[in-house]
């Protein structure tokens, strides 16, 4: 009798073991397919880009206008003007291609969470922008193509990208370099050396918590009254949860869910004052 009842607890607990897997598996096969098909069609190694579902880009519009203002529609209309800019997208394809990178970077260009940046850019108009970390400068010519439209509109603003590699921003050619500039050097070396009122403060660069909470140590006495503070390491580090606290801010997190890739996203930390809106 007891030999019949653990040989039936085992056969229940062997059901229970197969219904758990029928749950999970759609899941793991899903993301089997989009690591499979990465490695066949992407040559990224770092860096990874990628687009955001229809969905989660009608939630960043909604984060963008909560911080900034202003209606998520307006939010909307500014990452659409940037999802619809073919001389963007074409100047990145062109370059990665003379530069003879497609063997560690994709022509295609895929934003993510860059919409949020180009749309808060758009919105804020900034006179002064620092990014630290450039990589290849995807992003530098993505905030430089909204500083590039501020300008037309009359409020002309200027990027600061920060990189300790002198084979950094690529991308970052005419006509974006016209609205940026690339500081080689330590990040920390170079926002001691930068006179300028910073509007809106990028963290990119050393992805450690330490490093980034130096960066806002070093930044700190550099920022406009209402400045914004962004974090590309939010996902990862407490830092700026940490700056926003010592320093009266407010923070908010918004995550990156990415269409048809096995990266599970990253996201925009986002350090402001009440009232801070543009």
């Amino acid at each position: 009798m007891k030999g019949a009842w653990r040989l039936r607890q085992l056969m229940r607990k062997a059901g229970r073991f197969g219904f758990r897997i029928r749950i999970v598996w759609p899941h793991c096969r899903r993301a089997l397919g989009n690591a499979v098909r990465w490695l066949v069609r992407s040559r990224e190694d770092t860096n990874l880009t990628y687009d955001l579902t229809e969905r989660n880009i009608s939630h960043l519009a909604a984060f963008v206008a909560n911080v900034m203002g202003g209606s998520p529609a307006e939010a909307a209309a500014h990452i659409r003007e940037l999802r619809e800019d073919r001389e963007l997208a074409d100047h990145v394809r062109r370059l990665t291609e003379e530069a003879d990178m497609t063997d560690s970077a994709d022509p295609v260009v895929r934003y993510g969470r860059r919409l949020g940046w180009y749309a808060i850019v758009r919105r804020r108009k900034p006179r002064v922008v620092v990014e630290t970390g450039v990589d290849k400068g995807l992003g530098s010519c993505v905030i430089s193509a909204a500083l590039r439209r501020n300008a037309a509109e009359g409020r002309p603003g200027r990027l600061y990208a920060l990189d300790i590699d002198p084979k950094a921003g690529w991308l970052l050619r005419p006509p974006y370099s016209e609205h940026g500039t690339l500081l080689v050097g330590d990040a920390l070396d170079s926002l001691k050396n930068l006179k300028e009122t910073v509007d809106l403060f990028i963290s990119d660069s050393d992805h450690s918590a330490e490093y980034e909470a130096r960066e806002y140590r070093a930044v700190e006495a550099l920022l406009a009254e209402d400045a914004l503070v962004i974090s590309d390491n939010a996902h990862c580090t407490d830092a700026l949860v940490e700056f926003a606290r010592e320093t009266g801010r407010r923070f908010l997190y918004f995550q990156e869910v990415p269409t048809d890739h096995w990266y599970p996203g990253a996201g925009i930390g986002i350090a402001f004052l009440k009232g801070g809106e543009g």
